[in-house]
């Protein structure tokens, strides 16, 4: 994965940062981002937040969201999807309604939701709501669009950190 440019966030970007933090997530994670800040481009207006070395957030088009390592510390709502669709899902694929057996009926729109198997409960994925929380068990369809998941860049990262 070629990293574009890294560099420590200074005071006025970090307020920004930590205000869009609380905001999403609620006011306990703005602590999450107390130490040396660092943000990693990879292009494609996708970027990568370290703490202290560790990865914890990424951006995707202006959009933060936690990695799968910081789901103890910034919880997101649930999609439980079938032990059929782990390995496309592991793979990148988005997820399709189909293969959902249970959703947060609070999720909205675009929201970041976390994605786990059925049997162990386990973090897989983390994606974006295509569709609310009520509507993503169905016949057919995508319903979220997955955007980071066991094994890829920001997963081997993470393992390195």
């Amino acid at each position: 994965m070629p990293i574009k440019r890294r560099y420590h966030v200074r005071k006025a970007l970090l307020k920004q940062l930590t205000q869009k933090v609380v905001e999403k997530f609620g006011e306990t994670t703005g602590e999450l981002l107390e130490g040396a800040i660092e943000v990693m481009e990879l292009g494609e207006g996708r970027e990568i937040i370290l703490v202290d070395g560790k990865v914890l957030l990424f951006r995707l088009s202006d959009e933060i969201f936690p990695t799968l390592k910081s789901l103890d510390r910034i919880p997101l709502k649930r999609v439980v999807v079938d032990m059929g669709a782990i390995p496309h899902v592991t793979n990148g694929a988005d997820i399709m309604a189909p293969g959902v057996v249970s959703a947060d009926e609070e999720i909205t729109l675009g929201e970041g939701v976390v994605i786990v198997d059925e049997r162990h409960n386990k973090p897989i994925a983390v994606g974006q709501a295509l569709v609310p929380g009520a509507k993503m068990r169905g016949p057919k369809g995508k319903v979220i669009k997955n955007l980071h998941y066991v094994g890829d860049e920001i997963w081997q990262l993470q393992a390195k950190s």
